[in-house]
């Protein structure tokens, strides 16, 4: 069962991990600064084209156009955007951080394995929000906030079964309190760069929310109803 287990969440986070990175590298593609590694296959499509998993293509029915506009110069109105990006950096660094511990301690393949595939894509989105942050003048944080600091601290001192427990229990409330903040910058945004990332990247991370849900009920953890 765990052996099934395991190759469930592997094809679950694969195809999760797979979205995730088409969202950043559009991102990455799109905003100004972007590398041509992530934008060689737009930079090739012919006017009017699309390919499948991208924007407006069939497969992606609900997804906005491909343009990324380009980040405004901060003003007084970008201040609630500045917040947003910098927090969800900082949440990205402590994410990074869980997952690695996962990766490391978890006595579970499928808490192992999603701990590391985790730490992969928030590395990942991290980087990919750097160049919107910056051009609004917002640091790139080295650290997780204090509060998180505090959850890695003492998921260190646990182990086995007290371990997945508490990494899923601290994984839940840090997921939903990242998709309802999503949600919330995709109407309030001021910056369109900023809302095109916050449209792109809610719907990934409300599939991840789910498969965390999933992967708790699993591993017997209570999962408190999400705000939708």
């Amino acid at each position: 069962m765990a052996f099934a287990r395991t190759i469930k969440y592997s094809c679950l986070i694969s195809s999760i991990a797979a979205a995730v990175l088409w969202a950043a590298g559009t991102a990455a593609a799109q905003a100004p600064g972007g590398n041509g590694a992530m934008s060689t296959p737009d930079q090739q499509r012919q006017p009017g084209q699309t390919q499948p998993g991208q924007p407006g293509s069939p497969t992606n029915p609900g997804m906005a156009g491909s343009t990324m506009p380009s980040a405004s110069e901060p003003s007084g109105q970008s201040f609630a955007d500045q917040f947003f990006l910098r927090k969800t950096m900082e949440d990205s660094v402590a994410q990074v951080q869980m997952g690695q511990l996962a990766a490391q301690k978890s006595p579970s393949g499928d808490v192992k394995q999603f701990g590391q595939k985790m730490a992969q894509i928030h590395e990942q989105l991290n980087n990919q929000i750097k160049p919107v942050a910056k051009q609004l003048g917002v640091d790139e944080p080295k650290n997780p906030s204090k509060k998180d600091k505090q959850e890695i601290a003492k998921l260190r001192t646990l182990s086995g079964a007290d371990f997945d427990a508490a990494f899923l229990k601290d994984m839940l409330k840090d997921q939903q309190s990242d998709v309802k903040g999503f949600k919330a910058e995709e109407q309030a945004a001021q910056d369109p760069t900023v809302q095109k990332l916050a449209r792109l990247d809610e719907p990934v991370l409300n599939q991840h929310l789910q498969i965390l849900e999933q992967l708790a009920k699993e591993h017997n953890v209570p999962v408190e109803t999400s705000q939708k």
